[in-house]
């Protein structure tokens, strides 16, 4: 078995304890004192409002720069090994300096508030400030969101030891927990290493692992459901305190989207889940089931056994991305040539996949746990799609780079669909059979079990409110969740309890609802895919146009750019058509002639 790469960190910093991360660290408190004099010398500047903004936007991008890289690099050390005491301490450390930052933050979209009219003049007659137009006028509605300068930095500070400390140990227990797998031996297996197990062939195999999954889980529920208590319950207090109507307003803020955009992705997907059932139970045709159980969800379909070297994975990559955009598979080259991606998975490593971004190197990383099959060699390629997002906009200022979550997605949707295009061109029938069943499967998570997380997180915001909930009601909620999204096509005896512990978003108290963003990505993405067949020629220079967009407008905007209107229903379903166009030749491919 080759040995699979782990990433190269030596061009960010040498090491969590070297004199270049020391030097980066230290440099954010007279950085943070830099603005605390900016901000206090505003009135003997006020003539000239415009260049006093100006500098003051560029000494906070600076710090924001700062902050981000040095973040990125201790989380990163710590998820390929979150028993890594050092890096943990580093990470903390990065963590006590940022509030600071989170503090004086507080101070400076206070004093933009203050000067609001300035600020707004200041857009309109000068050009230098004129490109921060959208970002400054979401400053200014976030002030009205924020809470008193001592109260925003205590609950900055008490985040570190509540909420995020709550986020850490779900982190933590679900990258480490264990359970015996082969009493003969001795072989212990990972949650994460059965998860992965989903994917295997044999069906005794995959329910061995699911059930052998949901103990583990059972044994930790008590732990889990505490801490997203601990989570929600933040939150909700926070978000109150801010004058939000509830978390999900402040989510679709984040996404930059308004309630219009979001009913209509989340409307379109309830009116087309026939079309995902439709593909669950010739799924189920093809494995000889009468229902799936959430255990098949993954299971293998069709011939596709080809298993991938790393090498192989890369060189199918890059070639399909410089046959549809050169300068994506110039990109992708780069990433593999320098040691950019962690591919192996390892006792201690996080689970899933990532990209993270360096804003002072302006590079990035990728986290995966390549299986050698085309599902990982798919995965890599997602990810990649992420690291040329941030490419295209790195030498864009930190306030204009900063893109929301679900513009996030398009890119990595996109290359993923590139690599899918690229290997059913030239595949015989059975292969085309699995590589469209990978496809939907993909599609059905991002669609179908996507909806079934934000139905579940809506109603545990919703029920938090009234106090802390138990283990067994949360996995009660969940059920229920995947009952209204699945329908009747999963076995209601085999449906999966307990993923409010598996997901990790939810552990998050500044990231609620990060779910409906990736049913945005992936039908956006698909969106842009057909603007490319539409027009191929002129695509290139569009597409990366669009990216280096992302950071600057509304996600409205941002595709209005492209023809693109997210706000109706039409929008979103010719994506779904698309994916339905898979449906039918799947069930073609597979015989299947139900409905």
């Amino acid at each position: 078995m080759e040995k699979l790469p782990h990433w190269n960190l030596q061009s960010i910093y040498g090491a969590i304890e070297s004199p270049e991360f020391e030097h980066d660290l230290a440099s954010l408190v007279p950085l943070v004192a830099k603005l605390r004099n900016q901000l206090g010398d505003l009135d003997a500047q006020h003539a000239d409002f415009p260049t006093w903004l100006l500098a003051l936007l560029e000494t906070y991008q600076t710090t924001l720069d700062t902050i981000e890289t040095l973040n990125a690099y201790a989380s990163a050390l710590v998820t390929v090994n979150t028993n890594d005491e050092v890096a943990m301490r580093g990470l903390n450390r990065v963590e006590e300096a940022d509030l600071a930052i989170k503090a004086i933050h507080v101070q400076v979209i206070n004093t933009l508030a203050l000067y609001r009219q300035s600020v707004r003049d200041s857009i309109k007659h000068d050009g230098r400030i004129a490109p921060f137009h959208f970002v400054l006028e979401e400053l200014l509605e976030e002030q009205e969101h924020t809470m008193g300068e001592a109260e925003e930095a205590l609950a900055a500070d008490l985040n570190r030891s509540g909420a995020d400390a709550w986020g850490r140990l779900q982190e933590a227990v679900s990258s480490n927990a264990d359970t015996l797998w082969n009493a003969q031996t001795g072989e212990r297996k990972t949650v994460i290493q059965l998860r992965s197990l989903a994917f295997e062939a044999d069906r005794s195999i995959r329910k061995k692992a699911f059930d052998a999954e949901l103990a583990v889980w059972k044994q930790h529920e008590v732990a889990f459901a505490y801490a997203i208590n601990g989570v929600k319950g933040t939150t909700i207090t926070l978000d109150k305190r801010r004058g939000y109507r509830d978390p999900l307003q402040r989510a679709t803020m984040q996404a930059r989207i308004d309630d219009t955009v979001l009913s209509a992705l989340i409307g379109t997907i309830e009116k087309n889940l026939e079309v995902f059932r439709r593909y669950l139970r010739a799924k189920a045709h093809c494995l000889g089931l009468q229902k799936l159980a959430f255990f098949d969800l993954f299971a293998p379909v069709g011939d596709l056994d080809k298993r991938y070297s790393y090498d192989e994975a890369r060189a199918f990559i890059v070639e399909n991305f410089s046959t549809f955009h050169p300068p994506l598979g110039s990109f992708a080259e780069k990433a593999f040539e320098k040691g950019w991606i962690d591919c192996e998975p390892r006792a201690g490593k996080v689970g899933g996949a990532y990209c993270t971004s360096f804003p002072l190197r302006k590079e990035t990383r990728i986290l995966a746990n390549f299986d050698h099959s085309f599902d990982g060699v798919s995965t890599i390629a997602h990810e990649l799609g992420h690291a040329y997002h941030d490419q295209i906009t790195s030498d864009l200022p930190a306030l204009l780079r900063h893109y929301p979550m679900t513009l996030a997605e398009t890119a990595s949707i996109f290359s993923q669909f590139i690599i899918f295009k690229g290997a059913l061109k030239e595949a015989s029938e059975p292969e085309q059979l699995a590589l469209i069943e990978s496809f939907l499967q993909d599609a059905t998570q991002t669609c179908v079990d996507i909806l079934s997380r934000f139905y579940f997180e809506r109603e545990l915001f919703r029920v938090r409110v009234e106090g802390d909930i138990m283990a067994g009601q949360l996995s009660a909620m969940m059920v229920d969740a995947q009952k209204a999204s699945y329908g009747n096509t999963l076995d209601e005896q085999a449906l999966h309890p307990y993923m409010w512990a598996v997901k990790g978003h939810y552990y998050s108290s500044d990231l609620s609802f990060y779910n409906f963003p990736y049913a945005f990505g992936q039908l956006f993405g698909l969106g842009v895919y057909s603007l490319a067949q539409a027009d191929p020629t002129n695509f290139g220079a569009r597409y990366d146009a669009l990216l280096l967009q992302t950071g600057q407008d509304t996600a409205c905007a941002v595709t209005a750019s492209v023809g693109c209107d997210i706000t109706t229903e039409d929008f979103w379903q010719q994506s779904v058509d698309v994916i339905s166009s898979y449906v039918d030749e799947f069930c073609r491919l597979a015989g299947y002639t139900g409905v």
